[in-house]
């Protein structure tokens, strides 16, 4: 609990402010020459723009909406998550008519639209939608029930006998998976002729008729496996979440990308590239190997590097591709492509990206970058909370765009564009010089090809990245008798370095000694540091893949790399380091215990949002990265940490003492919630390799006995709710609270006032902290209804004087956070709750308006851990003023 108390308690006492700003709000809505929807008051738009509130699937009973598309008649399809697939008649803007809706027949099953006593369903739990081909495509992500028998896969809709329904059901594939990493979105190609699948990381690959990206994936990472402590996707392995394209009929599939985490959808730009919007992993938050949600662009046979745990690939490795953007914390949904709306002619050029978790649809602005893009972002529409699920440019060229999800209240909105801009469509650029060699170059990825190899080796030195690995992914799809003494007499250092890649994946074993002998014999220092990295990670895929070097080569091997280590780049000094800690070299392991002690972290990555802007667009994410950004672990520690976890030669007493005692300070940081369990696994991974007399020592030197059998979370003297807990609703706590007249217990009261993070921010009898107002005098002016009130629905009020102020930028993003000072040239705001002290300027020659936030700085949700006991003593606490000497603390008074 934090902010609402206090906003009830400034409501109050600032009765005339209120009176005066609800006064002004209401001359302001009685001078508008037409009413607007509360629903899309709530909403950001651009100058221009215009929004409008269209449907609530929700409120009419048709469930939570997920997936849409506009058949050949203009009408839009949508699907319920857990149910139906509905048929809308969209009324033009301003034309005065109608919405007309109906559940879609399919197959035999046709009951009227709010007939809930309907338990079959005919088709639905759809998260793809797409009409092509004189049919209805349907992405099923269920694992199959009762009322809904069709699992998950893809399904062909079609009208055989011309009464505008859909008797005919073709299953064209079932995909093993289902859930929200499940199959998702299906999208037509831009030549008309085929269609793409896009499924997340806990979808199996289905056998497919051709793989543009190789099937000889692996796991491919020599750092130390830990899984995620917390079981999230502990089975799936490579290549994660995966993309495909079939013929229309779904007798020819192709795998076309892999290695995603979850990506939902895909769309082509108006050059027919492709693109797709990938998730990350929150729990990872503060780890080395965290990866932000990103926009990938999704080339022929690209592999993008999910892997499980903590084995997820750099983005900087040469075996994978490196993304567009990244975006930052989120829940990615929707991408969709401008190339068809009546807008500006920039926004005709972009992506529009949709986050679930903080309400915001991204225009991301491509531009040709070599043989790929580089991108600038701009929040194009947001709003708190704005839920997203899909969108689509219709027809008309307005952008509609649905919200719900996971059973949340569903909303169908238009957006268009009536400013002075022209919406004529723009000229398509003609495709970079390095673009065209990459296209030419996967003509060659699927199948062996006469003359491919020829073609492609030159480009296997080429500038740039994407052109390289197009090169090398064609050379991988030759037999490899055609090309492996070709890899191995390579002597320019970047197609050996390629060369050596594929020839991992691809070659004989007994090739592992020449090849290590090969790139060991590259003049290191004369590479850059991106060659440098690349080299390394050549070295590593020949070792995983054909094993270990022995005897003179492996002697050559750690020379060569002990001369280059430490190196004054920490991407360079983790590659070094899991190489010499794997290769049971001592004086790797003396030397990354050296790093380890004083490494310091790069400076954070650029993304379009960054961490602290999010916290207050969704409190019960935000919270999360709240506390991480209060005590940031040190992410370059923490994987040399992990690297030595395996190291068995080298060690002293000494920097055994060192070592151990830095788990124990890791411990005082904040994560993802995986991240205790994460250092925990390599704390107790490292103790096997210490004398078993000293195992005992070593475990309590570092922090063993503060954490649980798990390593989940800290075992320590905090207090935490017994639970179970509830998502508890005002009426029925009151109801619970007003009805009891036991004595209630003071000391679980206090323990919850803490367990709910309250103390984090108010006082008590002079105790907590001090954000917000003390709480010591709350139950003498304000009732239980009161108090429940503001702690379960924190936004109902929102007083002035304790709110976020949204700040809209010149760029067209917007920050928000609780200002704290302003000056005539600057606006100083804090955005984290868990750290005021931490604070941002903003200059005002930078903004272009202000306005109070709708959220409030309190987290909602912060009692639902709490069981019946343990809510009514925390209420008994408050209404006590935290005294223990009140009556209500007392038996037999």
């Amino acid at each position: 609990m934090k902010f609402t108390i206090s906003q009830r308690i400034l409501a109050g006492l600032s009765v005339a402010l209120f009176v005066s700003l609800s006064s002004a709000c209401e001359e302001k809505k009685e001078a508008e020459t037409k009413p607007v929807h509360p629903k899309v008051a709530k909403l950001k738009l651009l100058p221009g723009f215009e929004a409008e509130h269209l449907y609530s699937p929700s409120e009419n009973e048709n469930g939570s909406w997920v997936a849409m598309t506009f058949d050949d008649k203009g009408r839009m399809i949508t699907s319920d998550q857990y149910g139906w697939l509905y048929r809308l008649e969209v009324p033009a803007k301003e034309s005065g008519d109608s919405l007309r809706i109906e559940r879609l027949k399919v197959g035999d099953l046709k009951p009227a639209l709010n007939d809930t006593s309907a338990f079959k369903i005919g088709m639905g739990y759809a998260q793809g939608l797409l009409y092509a081909f004189n049919s209805l495509y349907v992405m099923v992500n269920h694992w199959g029930n009762e009322e809904f028998e069709k699992t998950s896969g893809l399904y062909r809709l079609q009208d055989l006998d011309g009464d505008d329904q859909f008797e005919s059901i073709t299953l064209i594939k079932s995909l093993h998976g289902a859930g929200e990493h499940g199959p998702h979105s299906v999208v037509l190609a831009p030549d008309g002729k085929s269609i793409y699948v896009v499924a997340g990381n806990h979808t199996d690959v289905p056998e497919m008729d051709a793989y543009r990206h190789p099937k000889v994936w692996q796991e491919d990472n020599l750092f130390p496996l830990i899984k995620d402590p917390r079981g999230h996707a502990n089975d799936r392995m490579a290549p994660g979440g995966w993309i495909a394209k079939i013929n229309p009929e779904g007798t020819t599939w192709e795998l076309v990308s892999a290695g995603y985490r979850n990506p939902y959808d895909i769309a082509f730009n108006e050059q027919g590239e492709l693109f797709t919007y990938d998730s990350d992993m929150e729990w990872d938050f503060g780890m080395p190997w965290y990866r932000p949600t990103r926009i990938c662009h999704v080339t022929s046979g690209s592999e993008y590097g999910w892997r499980t745990g903590n084995s997820k690939w750099s983005p900087y490795y040469p075996d994978n591709l490196s993304p567009v953007i990244n975006i930052g914390q989120g829940s990615p949904t929707n991408l969709i492509h401008g190339k068809n709306a009546k807008f500006p002619a920039k926004y005709q050029k972009a992506l529009f990206a949709s986050d679930w978790s903080f309400g915001i649809i991204y225009a991301i602005f491509l531009s040709p970058d070599g043989a790929s893009y580089s991108a600038e972002p701009q929040e194009f529409l947001s709003g708190v909370p704005l839920p997203l699920t899909d969108g689509i440019f219709g027809p008309d060229g307005s952008l509609y765009f649905l919200t719900g999800g996971r059973r949340l209240e569903s909303d169908l909105y238009r957006v268009t564009y009536s400013g002075d801009e022209s919406v004529a469509a723009p000229a398509v650029a003609a495709a970079t010089e390095p673009a065209t060699i990459r296209k030419q170059l996967e003509a060659y990825h699927g199948a062996p090809q006469a003359g491919a190899v020829d073609f492609a080796w030159p480009y296997l030195s080429h500038a740039d990245r994407f052109v390289r690995y197009a090169a090398r992914m064609a050379v991988e799809h030759q037999l490899v008798s055609e090309w492996q003494a070709k890899a191995l007499a390579e002597k320019q250092p970047v197609a050996l370095t390629q060369s050596m890649i594929a020839l991992s994946r691809h070659g004989n074993k007994n090739q592992k000694d020449a090849a290590l002998k090969a790139l060991a014999s590259v003049d290191y220092k004369a590479l850059s540091e991106m060659q440098q990295i690349d080299l390394l990670r050549a070295m590593e895929l020949v070792m995983l893949r054909m094993g270990a070097p022995t005897g003179g080569v492996k002697t050559q091997v750690v020379a060569y790399l002990n001369e280059a280590y430490p190196a004054n780049s920490n991407k360079l000094n983790r590659g070094l380091s899991k190489l010499l800690v794997y290769l049971d070299d001592p004086k790797g392991t003396e030397k990354t215990l050296a790093l380890l002690e004083n490494a310091k972290d790069d400076p954070i990555e650029k993304t379009a949002s960054a961490s602290s802007d999010l916290i207050l667009r969704n409190p019960q994410y935000g919270m999360d990265i709240a506390g991480m950004l209060s005590k940031v672990p040190p992410a370059q520690q923490t994987y040399l940490a992990t690297v030595l976890s395996e190291a068995k030669t080298g060690w002293t007493p000494d920097m055994h003492e060192k070592y151990f005692a830095w788990f124990n300070k890791a411990f005082d940081y904040k994560g993802g919630v995986s991240y205790v369990g994460f250092v925990n696994k390599a704390r107790q991974a490292a103790l096997t390799h210490v004398p078993k007399d000293k195992l005992a020592y070593y475990d309590k030197l570092s922090g063993g006995e503060l954490l649980t059998n798990s390593g989940n979370d800290l075992a320590n003297n905090a207090p935490a709710p017994k639970g179970p807990g509830r998502q508890w609703k005002v009426e029925e706590a009151l109801t619970l609270v007003e009805g009891d007249s036991s004595v209630r217990n003071f000391q679980q009261g206090k323990d919850m006032f803490a367990a709910t993070r309250c103390v984090s921010c108010h006082a008590m009898q002079g105790e907590g902290g001090g954000i917000g107002p003390d709480l010591t005098q709350l139950g003498t002016r304000f009732s239980k209804k009161d108090m429940l009130e503001a702690i379960i629905d924190p936004n109902k009020v929102v007083s002035d004087q304790y709110a976020s102020t949204v700040f809209t930028m010149k760029d067209g993003s917007s920050i928000v956070g609780r200002l704290t000072n302003e000056t005539d040239d600057a606006y100083t705001i804090f955005q984290n709750p868990f750290a005021p002290e931490v604070t941002r300027t903003i200059p005002k020659s930078e903004v272009v308006s202000t306005k109070y936030s709708y959220i409030s700085l309190m987290f909602p949700g912060l009692v639902n851990r709490l069981n019946e006991e343990e809510l009514k003593d925390l209420l008994a606490y408050l209404m006590a003023g935290g005294n223990e000497g009140n009556e209500v603390f007392k038996a037999g008074e």
